[in-house]
């Protein structure tokens, strides 16, 4: 079929000088050999679980509160897409959103793992890139020099008594990756100073402090280290133990690390590399309070085991214990640390969409010390016999000493503690959806059995707090919603999905359109990007598309058209008459802008008899145009 170009037939737009709207990624090469190494499936099953749906495979989002699986993820295509938050791309892109990280970054970690060497300096990264990339390096290598002193050096022999003494196995130093930092506090800057590392990223790691005039110094001197790692298995920050000996005279028993670009205790849960597998086969999480109780779980055989930074279980943590597990459950060392804890469990249990559990240990023990006095049966008891919900923890806690058939005033103020965490949750997140009021419909239903209070008077109550917790004619604040780019209109979207899944469709494009005539700024980027790889003699399919761009926007776009072109099994229709289509409505389109214009122009005055004869020929010109575009063509 020949196809005339638009100029032929319309006004010629301004000239444009062809320049080329996206280069090519300098990552291409390298790009494509990491795409071949790492299969998406696996990829994301390392940081949350898939099943099997038809031909691919989805898992609950974690970017946003997923409660039927709404991540999909394409084998074939070896591509993701999330259509609730409108996110997608491949294993490049899935890297940056989880990892919260940028492209360069993403393909370093992605390469690493692949096993590919990077080519030198392929493009520009940002400098925060290149320091977290030293940062990580240098941490590693401080890890390493920690773990062999605690292994090797007569000066950790205290260390290796104390935790020989905690029951802690050699196995477990090794897997735990434990260390030791002598009392010296020139010991690590002077193996610095014999390695070439620099120590201002020991400083900015956090390893060193001081500094500012005065030779920096160990932060963590005299005590066990604890490695504590992200999700990846990568070492970013260190929690320190004071030996037993030194105790009264250094004021802390645990330091962390500072807060660092790479250390953040409120996202951060220690053991968490070590126990995704176990979350996969028993989709629960048990959050301990201390290192060693995480350790000796693990000896026991509970490797699900994960502990908080010497700070309370948040919304971070849980969110973060979502992508792996259904539920989570807390266990407290004793009943003081219990009623501590029971509001702000109550107000997670309530905002949450997620199973938590509280599981408060007997005779005041720390899990580390129960199971050495009890072993892994006693655990597994307590774990079946007196773990409970949120809900019933916080209202045995507050009811505590409390009559509840005849202290009708203590019940009265029990209750409106516990409602007023309620009232306070949802907002809390900023969210009040239709799911959460059901659960907040359950959880007062199950109040009301617990206190043998009217729902219908809870709810009521529940509403009253609401409103006087909030300033007079106030809202509720929005939930934050991620920003997309505008969504395609009809003309677009099918201009994309031919573009993207129909062979030669480029090819065919080139000859009726230019980039300038495309109104969408998007989707003229990705069809220059398809014109560039012809120029190169590129195959200009799904693959090559999203190898050629590192924009995260971009390969969205791509994976979205392509799923909605392969729905509508646009490579099954005839080629000519999908162009044929585009090449009519958008004739009809700048035919109508054209006219109206014209009528505009008309209708405005002062023109001269015979500019308004040529002004209504024109107009008759183009609705003749307009109309020989209506017709139906023959192939």
């Amino acid at each position: 079929m020949e196809l005339p170009l638009v100029d032929s037939i319309i006004e010629r737009l301004p000239t444009w000088e062809r320049v080329s709207i996206m280069p090519l990624s300098p990552y291409s090469d390298v790009k494509e050999q990491i795409r071949q190494a790492i299969d998406i499936v696996s990829l994301v099953e390392r940081y949350l679980p898939l099943r099997r749906q038809g031909r691919g495979f989805v898992g609950l989002c974690p970017w946003h509160d997923d409660h039927r699986p709404s991540l999909q993820v394409n084998p074939q295509r070896q591509s993701f897409r999330c259509f609730v938050c409108d996110i997608g791309g491949d294993i490049f892109t899935f890297m940056m959103k989880i990892e919260n990280i940028d492209f360069p970054e993403a393909v370093a970690m992605l390469a690493e793992m692949a096993g590919i060497p990077l080519p030198r300096s392929p493009g520009k990264t940002s400098p925060a890139s290149e320091q977290k990339q030293e940062l990580y390096r240098v941490t590693a290598w401080a890890e390493q020099q920690y773990h062999q002193c605690l292994l090797e050096s007569q000066e950790a022999a205290v260390a290796r008594k104390y935790l020989e003494d905690r029951q802690i196995t050699r196995e477990s130093i090794i897997r735990f990756r434990l260390g030791f930092s002598p009392l010296q506090p020139d010991w690590l800057l002077r193996k610095a100073r014999r390695d070439q590392i620099d120590s201002k990223l020991l400083l900015t790691a956090g390893i060193l402090a001081g500094g500012q005039g005065r030779e920096p110094i160990d932060r963590f001197r005299g005590r066990v280290l604890f490695s504590i790692r992200d999700s990846q298995g990568r070492t970013v920050g260190f929690g320190g133990r004071v030996l037993p000996h030194m105790a009264e005279s250094v004021p802390a028993k645990y330091i962390n690390s500072p807060e660092t670009p790479l250390f953040s205790k409120s996202r951060l849960l220690y053991g968490l590399d070590a126990a995704r597998d176990a979350f996969r086969k028993t989709g629960t999480a048990l959050v301990m309070e201390g290192y060693t109780d995480v350790i000796m779980a693990h000896q026991f055989g509970f490797q699900n085991a994960v502990a908080v930074l010497g700070t309370a279980l948040g919304d971070s943590h849980l969110q973060v214990l979502q992508r792996y597990v259904d539920r989570v459950v807390l266990v407290l060392d004793g009943d003081e640390a219990g009623r501590r804890r029971a509001a702000q469990v109550l107000e997670l249990f309530v905002a949450r969409q997620i199973d938590l559990r509280v599981l408060t240990l007997p005779d005041d023990l720390d899990p580390c010390d129960f199971l050495l006095k009890y072993g892994a049966p006693g655990f597994q008891d307590v774990l079946d016999t007196r773990t409970v919900d949120a809900l019933e923890h916080a209202f045995a806690v507050a009811t505590y000493g409390i009559d509840l058939d005849r202290d009708i005033d203590g019940v009265t103020r029990a209750v409106d503690r516990l409602l007023g965490v309620i009232a306070r949750s949802p907002a809390r997140l900023g969210e009040h959806t239709a799911q959460h009021q059901a659960r907040e419909w359950k959880i007062l239903s199950r109040l009301s059995v617990l206190t043998r209070i009217d729902e219908s008077v809870l709810r009521k109550r529940l509403e009253e707090l609401r409103r006087g917790g909030r300033p007079r004619g106030g809202t509720r604040p929005a939930s934050p919603s991620p920003s997309h780019p505008s969504p395609l209109d009809g003309w677009h979207r099918t201009f994309l999905e031919f573009l993207v899944t129909v062979p030669g469709a480029a090819e065919k494009l080139k000859e009726v359109f230019r980039p300038e005539q495309i109104e969408s700024p998007a989707v003229r980027e990705i069809f220059q990007l398809a014109l560039d790889l012809l120029a190169l003699g590129k195959p200009t399919d799904f693959e090559h598309l999203m190898l050629a761009t590192d924009d995260p926007s971009v390969h969205n776009i791509v994976v979205d058209v392509d799923q909605t072109a392969r729905d509508k099994r646009i490579n099954e229709q005839n080629p000519d008459d999908i162009l044929r289509g585009l090449l009519r409505s958008y004739e009809e389109r700048l035919a109508k802008i054209r006219g109206s214009e014209l009528t505009h122009a008309l209708r405005k005055g002062g023109l001269a008899p015979e500019q308004q004869i040529d002004l209504l020929k024109r107009i008759v010109e183009q609705e003749r145009n307009r109309q020989k575009w209506s017709e139906p063509m023959d192939g």
